[in-house]
């Protein structure tokens, strides 16, 4: 077992290594800070990991936040519009406009009436996380079968009840990947809308380092919030697998047999 896993494991670095020098490659060939290779932006990452630790923590915290507050309001509401059919379908075709609308492009109106501070970044990263977990949980909710209904009514749940005890539960799966894709939209407009609007975060981190051509040094910020990204991603599919293990088991069954 430890020598498939190794196998596997050599196997899997095998294309990131080779990228990694065909890149120190054509950098030294280069010859010009403006194209650092991975030597420059590991020695970059040492001298420079104090303050993009500390900048990524604004980004973080802000991330979070606008997490927050769209798990707290759209699966509720994508579960109540997956009950309501007649609601859902009218809201069906905004949902899908507003899947197709860029964050940044908000950011004007958000200005309007929340500002630049960081009330109007959390607004922004908000609405990223909103649109996966929204779709998610009305798809999942609508698409539930319908001995769900019939065993709400033999137990007499009222609505509220039927959406709780019943929508939910079984529309957790794909709410779960709907968390996952937030989670990932909600970093990546972090650092977006920190360089639209921010004063501080790793988003204006990078930016100011390539105003002043500090390309290496920007190209270490990246790497830390994408290993950052990748950790965060990885636990929140280990958490889902150990609170979902009835899913898991009941797919890796249907797929044995």
């Amino acid at each position: 077992m430890r020598a498939v896993l190794g196998k596997d494991l050599a196997s899997g670095l095998i294309v990131p290594v080779a990228i990694l020098l065909a890149w120190q490659a054509l950098a030294w060939r280069a010859g010009t800070p403006l194209f650092p290779g991975p030597w420059q932006v590991s020695l970059s990452i040492w001298k420079l990991w104090p303050a993009i630790t500390g900048q990524i923590g604004y980004t973080l915290m802000r991330a979070f936040a606008g997490f927050v507050v769209a798990a707290v309001l759209m699966i509720p509401l994508g579960i109540l519009l997956g009950r309501l059919k007649t609601v859902g379908r009218i809201v069906e075709p905004m949902m899908d406009m507003l899947a197709t609308l860029p964050p940044p492009a908000v950011v004007p109106i958000v200005m309007l009436f929340a500002g630049t501070g960081d009330i109007a970044k959390i607004v922004i990263i908000a609405y990223a996380a909103a649109v996966p977990l929204i779709m998610n949980t009305y798809e999942a909710s609508k698409s539930l079968h319908l001995m769900a209904n019939q065993v709400a009514r033999s137990l007499r749940l009222t609505r509220l009840e039927t959406m709780l005890h019943i929508d939910l539960p079984a529309s957790l799966p794909m709410i779960a990947t709907g968390l996952r894709l937030a989670i990932a939209s909600a970093l990546l407009v972090s650092v977006t809308s920190e360089m639209l609007l921010a004063t501080n975060g790793i988003g204006v981190f990078i930016q100011r380092q390539q105003e002043n051509f500090q390309i290496a040094g920007g190209l270490a910020a990246i790497a830390f919030i994408s290993v950052i990204g990748l950790i965060i991603n990885n636990l929140v599919f280990q958490l889902e697998r150990r609170w979902l293990f009835w899913h898991y088991r009941s797919s890796e069954s249907h797929s044995d047999g």
